[in-house]
């Protein structure tokens, strides 16, 4: 019922909108008030105890990425000469400041909550997270025993003289800088101790007390200086540059041009030095003028530092003190009745379209199987799939190379470029080639981003394909704490555009004509422009109109001028983003109507989903795709209209729980802050509780 939309109109509504030169919000404080919000969590006396230990180490993990790649690119451009004024406006200087402000009002926020809360809070609760000196005698006695069975024949003390050059200190490694003085000469020395990550960040004393691995070290220095006097000894932590660049001349040999560049990784320059407090000026005027960093890089914290190792603190077997257990279901589509033998995946399918919700609904008995029983059946001809991340022990691998050694054809476009996880997708990128597998990596200049796979099967009637379309990985562990939608259908027109896309991914055809999906580079940012000016057209003629999307980023420029476009014209717009939010909510005369809010809690929220009122009739369209120009411009993407009205309506039950003003959430305001509210409900509990009635 979308009517035809007006683009001259448009345009002219466009070019006012436009003089808004404020009306961005800037992408990389947007980022930073995101992780706030996670450290609230942390705070959060209502969330059990060892979560919010476990949203302290993500906290943690989350800054360093964000100086490793956001930080590094940004100095990286302003070195070049290349950076240019954000569009929120800010000149790139401006934002580095505006960064470093930001940063060290968040970082001794996290460093005090641990040291002043959760270290009480734990110890209440019998964790006791300790120092050197609050250990018993025979705790000294078991880290001596430790360190010299374990941690000695590893370490290495590097010295600084000039015989010795200053060592390369690795990005995120954790070292002790030791200064020790030769009692002969007097003569005083300084080197640098690398603390081995290969036991862990707290040595565990028994009956659930720890204690950080650089006490144990510090306390045992004389064992690497024999005949020295140790005079100082501090930690301090380098996060550098760590972004990968693959030249396009070298992506002939993308897997080879790939692991050069991760080689070169390790020594990319710094962009933030963390020291402990206790730090003598001299010692750190050594440091910062040996790994070339400026005083605003500095972070001056108390210790331990780097508390993203309390991931293994959360791990502990302590139910008590956890979200209460929570095992997903088989989705009713699914289900076995009457029988222990799974379903027939492909009979259930051909009745029903299935629209899966993870982790309520399970991915191991939904896409697993589907992948596992297109493995074994002998009716199926090929199984096609794209793959970004997955886990080490991943069964969907294990059930592609079982049908590529059965003769199946298989196909895997493997983006072996996914940040952080390249080595891993390298790894399984050979496993596969070798099981005789067609694996592809990838496409020049764009990473292939989207969650397809496509089962081509020989059945009574003639060839019939099957397709998952995703909004996540094929990840069976990140499956259990990532909310993400999927849908497996048979549907003909998007069985017939994702066959044609894994040709375009494979080989030469660029076919750019499909009928029910939206595909980025191309045609997901008109696509979803044009929808919304259906919308706007709609509320022109008295029809019901409103916007609601699902993301996890909401940042392109053109998107969000429609959706301020929408606004002025009365439709209403409602965003759920669960991290970056460029779009400025609640501005007179431009964003009045547009309300943006962010759920975070026990699962991660990643699906994307665009729901259009479309006249009383509602559409919506799930996919991969956030809206960021590298999802629209830079990857390859795909957003897939779900057709059936019971889906259609599934997914608006669930906005329509998420935008309720009694669901707790974090609500953005027309300044850039967010501001939690007080909702008494919680999305996740609510739809937990839906799966299990």
């Amino acid at each position: 019922m979308t009517t035809e939309a007006a683009p001259d109109t448009h345009e002219a509504a466009l070019e006012e909108i436009a003089k808004h030169e404020d009306r961005f919000l800037d992408r990389e404080i947007s980022w930073l008030h995101f992780n706030e919000r996670v450290l609230e969590l942390a705070e959060d006396p209502q969330v059990p105890l060892l979560e919010r230990v476990r949203f302290a180490a993500i906290f943690a993990s989350n800054l360093d990425e964000f100086f490793m790649v956001r930080v590094a690119g940004l100095k990286r451009r302003m070195a070049a000469g290349v950076a240019v004024r954000a569009a929120s406006g800010l000149l790139p200087r401006e934002v580095l400041e505006a960064i470093w402000e930001e940063t060290r009002r968040l970082a001794p926020r996290h460093a005090s909550l641990f040291s002043e809360r959760i270290v009480p809070e734990l110890a209440d609760h019998g964790i006791q997270l300790v120092r050197w000196p609050d250990l018993e005698r025979d705790e000294q006695r078991h880290c001596k025993r430790f360190f010299k069975d374990r941690v000695f024949p590893v370490l290495t003390p590097l010295a600084v003289d000039p015989a010795h050059p200053f060592p390369y200190i690795s990005g995120l490694s954790l070292n002790l800088a030791v200064l020790v003085r030769n009692p002969q000469t007097d003569k005083e020395h300084f080197a640098r101790v690398k603390v081995p990550p290969n036991f862990g960040r707290f040595v565990e004393l028994g009956n659930d007390r720890f204690v950080p691995l650089e006490d144990v070290i510090r306390e045992h220095l004389k064992k690497l200086f024999p005949g020295m006097e140790v005079l100082q000894v501090h930690t301090f932590r380098v996060t550098r540059n760590e972004d990968l660049e693959v030249e396009e001349d070298d992506a002939e040999n993308l897997l080879a041009a790939l692991e050069k560049e991760l080689l070169r990784r390790r020594f990319g320059p710094p962009v933030r030095l963390e020291v402990e407090e206790s730090m003598t000026p001299d010692v750190l005027e050594l440091l910062t003028s040996e790994l070339g960093v400026t005083e605003e890089e500095v972070f001056t914290l108390p210790g331990p530092l780097d508390l993203s190792g309390l991931h293994g603190i959360a791990d502990l077997a302590r139910e008590e003190l956890k979200f209460p257990a929570f095992i997903p279901t088989t989705h009713r589509h699914l289900a076995e009745v009457e029988t222990a033998t799974p379903v027939d995946v492909f009979k259930a399918v051909r009745r029903h379209d299935v629209l899966l919700h993870h982790p309520y609904d399970s991915f191991a008995t939904s896409v697993q199987r589907l992948v596992e029983q297109a493995a074994a059946d002998p009716h199926v001809l090929a199984i096609k799939q794209t793959l970004y991340r997955t886990s080490g022990d991943s069964p969907i691998i294990d059930a592609l190379i079982d049908a590529a050694e059965a003769g199946k054809q298989v196909l895997v476009i493997v983006e072996i470029k996914a940040r952080f996880d390249e080595q891993a997708n390298i790894r399984w990128a050979r496993k596969l080639e070798q099981a005789g597998c067609h694996v592809v990596y990838g496409q020049v200049g764009l990473k292939t981003h989207c969650k397809l796979a496509m089962v081509v099967r020989d059945e009574p009637e003639g060839i019939r394909r099957y397709v998952h379309i995703g909004t996540g990985n094929y990840n069976g562990k990140t499956a259990r704490h990532y909310e993400d939608l999927g849908l497996i259908t048979t549907n003909e027109a998007i069985c017939e555009d994702v066959a044609h896309l894994f040709n375009n991914l494979s080989g030469y055809s660029r076919n750019a004509s499909y009928a029910g999906v939206l595909v980025a580079p191309g045609s997901v940012r008109s696509g979803l422009v044009e929808r919304i000016h259906g919308e706007i057209e709609n509320a022109r003629s008295g029809l019901p109109a409103a916007i609601r999307m699902k993301a996890n980023s909401v940042v392109d420029e053109a998107v969000i001028d429609a959706l301020y476009l929408a606004s002025r014209e009365g439709v209403r717009v409602e965003a759920l983003i669960r991290g970056i939010s460029a779009l400025r909510p609640g501005v007179p005369g431009l964003s009045e109507n547009v309300t943006v809010r962010s759920i975070l809690g026990r699962f991660l929220e990643h699906s994307r989903i665009f729901w259009f009122e479309n006249g009383g009739e509602p559409t919506a369209w799930i996919g991969s795709a956030d809206l960021m120009h590298r999802n629209l411009d830079r990857r390859v993407e795909v957003l897939v209209q779900v057709a059936g009205q019971d889906e259609v309506a599934e997914l608006g039950k669930l906005l329509d729980v998420a935008f309720d003003d009694d669901t707790a959430a974090w609500i953005l305001q027309p300044d850039g802050r967010w501001q939690r509210n007080a909702g008494t409900v919680h999305l996740h509990d609510v739809l937990i509780e839906r799966q299990r009635r």
